[in-house]
This record gives structure tokens, sequence and C-alpha cells, in this order.
């Protein structure tokens, strides 16, 4: 088990959504965070991530940064999404080989696994089928992550661990209606319909698939736990464990925020993987994570902090 007090830990991302959380959880531990800033660091560049490694120092590197969106932005852009998160996950992997690195925690995507996966997603199902269309560059780019790690551990004896959080959520979440995911994008359609006063939102889909959440703060404690307790060669699920269907997630959310009004679905556009829901029972027994966040009470949170921003 590593003691996180005293390392030094560089987070990319670690402004980000997921990143902020994670770099609380290590501060809180004792750990040393380093955070590059893409202004001063573009991780896609070889350069870029050798000086980074310069000027970070990091005896463990967390890899949250990536180029991300719901599946508007996916599709719009599957050239980019594969291209520079292969390239920033790769390069940081290699030189943080070079650099000696005593540990590497990969950050992977639910959006990796088979289409057609059986449900629950066991982490035994990675390979057996490709992933949903709209966002497989992206998943695939970041599978490559995990056949980097597990082969630089057989032929290095790197320590580079590989997790796959759930489709996350929570207070700080990305609220462009451009590159969303769907929690945020569905907040802030109903609180600016009860702002405006209007009586109607539309939505994609038919609300027939379904999907598992995981709550920020549970999953940044599951990242730190994960660092502290595992390092081993297999990918592990994070998530809650438990389903619900869109159609389900939007009454959900439009009673925390109080639009009364009428849904209208678009069923022209896609509904993306049919179902989502991952095992978590190796996340458990390897470094003990639950999640514990009530659904109802983390939707709430988040409701409550985007109206603080955004009102």
């Amino acid at each position: 088990m590593w003691s996180l007090r005293g390392k030094r830990i560089m987070v990319t991302g670690g402004a980000g959504f997921l990143g902020s959380h994670v770099v609380e959880r290590l501060e809180e531990r004792g750990a040393e965070v380093f955070v590059p800033r893409s202004r001063d660091y573009d991780l896609v560049s070889g350069e870029a991530v050798r000086r980074c490694y310069r000027d970070g120092r990091p005896a463990m590197v967390i890899h949250l940064a990536a180029r991300v969106g719901g599946i508007g932005a996916n599709r719009e852009n599957p050239g980019r999404f594969f291209y520079e998160n292969l390239m920033m996950g790769v390069q940081l992997i290699e030189e943080g080989r070079r650099h000696g690195l005593e540990k590497f925690v990969a950050v992977g995507t639910v959006c990796a696994y088979p289409k057609f996966a059986p449900v629950p997603f066991r982490e035994d199902e990675l390979w057996n089928g490709y992933p949903e269309e709209t966002n497989a560059p992206y998943g695939l780019a970041k599978k490559m992550l995990l056949v980097q790690t597990q082969a630089y551990r057989q032929q290095y004896g790197f320590n580079g661990i590989y997790l796959l959080p759930v489709n996350l959520y929570g207070p700080r979440d990305n609220f462009d209606p451009a590159s969303s995911h769907v929690i945020p994008a569905l907040i802030r359609k109903c609180c600016e319909a009860v702002w405006r006063g209007e009586n109607e939102i539309e939505v994609w889909g038919t609300g027939r698939a379904s999907r598992e959440f995981l709550y920020v703060d549970d999953c940044a404690e599951a990242i730190a736990l994960a660092a502290e307790r595992f390092d081993g060669p297999e990918p592990v699920n994070l998530g809650s464990g438990r389903e619900i269907t869109i159609n389900e997630l939007v009454m959900l959310v439009a009673d925390a925020t109080g639009f009364r009004g009428r849904i209208q679905w678009d069923t022209s556009k896609p509904d993306g993987q049919p179902r989502r829901m991952l095992d978590v029972s190796r996340a458990r027994e390897l470094f003990g994570f639950t999640a514990s966040t009530d659904f109802r009470l983390g939707l709430r949170k988040t409701v409550d902090w985007y109206r603080a921003v955004h009102d």
C-alpha cells in the first residue's frame, strides 16, 4: 500500500471537473500536487510532455486530461477526439517510463466497452466487440492506454494501472450545450426553461436507453484509493452499480429543477449505447471502493451548484 503523504503527484486535467475533486482528495491525504495547465503545456506535443515532467518532477502521474464531450461533440470531432486523446496518453506513459516514474494511473472511459456488452459490463468483456459508433474513436483511443500500461509492465516493469469510470455528474461539471454530457445538459435546459417561463424542452433520442451515473466525489475517492492500494495489471470499473433509463433521468432532473412542462423527444437523434451499467465488484475487492452518494441527493447538489453559479 502506498502512502500519498509527501508524494509529488502530477494530475493532468487537475483543473477540470473530475480533476479538481481528485486534487482535493490527494491534498487531504498530504500529497504535494502539481497540475499542468493546458495554456502552459499542450500534452498532445511530445516536447510539452517532456517539459511537464522536468518541471513537475512527479513520483506518480494521475492522467485525467481528455478531449471529451457528449454524443453531438463525438459525432462532430471523431478524428480530433481520437488523435488528441491517444497522443496525450501514449506520450505521458512513454515519458513517464523514461522519467523513472513510480506509478502511473490511467483513467479510461466506459465508452471503451463493446456496444452490446452483456449488462452489467464486466472488465473481462472489454475486448468482445466494437464500441458504440458515435463515441468509438474516443473510447478506442483511451483503451489503447490499457494496452500500453500492460505492455510496459511486461517489458519494463512499469507500474501502470487502468481505471474505467462510468458517466460522472456533480458540481463543477461542464454545462456548455455544445460539449456537455446528458445530466448537465438536462439541468441547464430545465433551469433555463424555468427562468424563461417556457413550458417545453427538447431531449435527444427515445428515452429508452439506460445509463449508470457516479457522483464526482465518489469517483475522486475511488481514484485516490486505487492510487494508494492497487498495483495490478487488470482494468477496474468505477461505478455505482445502479442503472436508470434516460426517460427516468429526465423526470428526476425536471423534478429537481422545478420544471413542470412538456418533454419533446427528438427521435431523429441517436440514443447512443443501448444500455450502460458496470459490474463494480472488482473495485470493492481490490481496493475497497463502494459508491456512497444517493443519486437523488447528488442530483440535488448538482442543481444547487448550477443555480448558485448561474442565477
